[in-house]
């Protein structure tokens, strides 16, 4: 007959992930012509728990070089953009936020650059595309069937054979300690 015993360990309590589409602008100084491209790096997060939800706090550079004076010049201007973003993380099997736990945020797609426009008065808009992927750890129990009884122990018998124990017999020298 198997008890059970409860084990308390941590484990993934929640997950899920979100598609982030947004769309900022940025002024130039010059009154771009063409813009011939567009990076997003230096992409920085932290999740953290906020009244049953999961927060994520990050930030990243957009840098877009674009050409001027009908494409004869071109420059780099530079913008940090910040986000507060919050999911609704569904918690699995009756656990609780209110306790130890642990946000983990991992970046599934990396923040991109899908779309830019050039606007009127030197204003260049465009789309950022993102995927963040939210865990939450936290504590758990666990049932687990235990076997009291042990299992019996094997019997080990020498292989000793009376061929052997002759051998033994005949080899003995008894006048050893002399």
């Amino acid at each position: 007959m198997a008890a059970y015993k409860e084990i308390v360990t941590k484990a993934v309590i929640g997950k899920g992930k979100k598609y982030f589409k947004n769309n900022y602008s940025i002024e130039t100084v010059d009154n771009p012509t063409t813009v011939l491209g567009c990076w997003v790096i230096n992409h920085k997060f932290k999740g953290y728990k906020s009244s049953g939800k999961v927060g994520v706090d990050g930030s990243f550079d957009v840098n877009i070089w674009y050409s001027y004076d009908n494409d004869s010049k071109t420059t780099v201007v530079s913008k940090k953009i910040d986000y507060n973003d919050l999911f609704n993380v569904k918690i699995r099997e009756n656990a609780d936020l209110t306790g130890d736990t642990d946000i983990i945020v991992r970046t599934l797609k990396q923040p991109t650059c899908s779309k830019v426009n050039i606007g009127e008065n030197g204003v260049i808009t465009f789309d950022i595309e993102k995927e963040l992927g939210v865990e939450i750890v936290g504590e758990t129990k666990m049932k687990i069937a235990v076997e009291e009884d042990e299992e019996p122990w094997d019997e080990i018998e020498d292989e000793v054979t009376p061929e052997i124990e002759e051998e033994i017999e005949n080899n003995v020298n008894e006048d050893y300690i002399q």
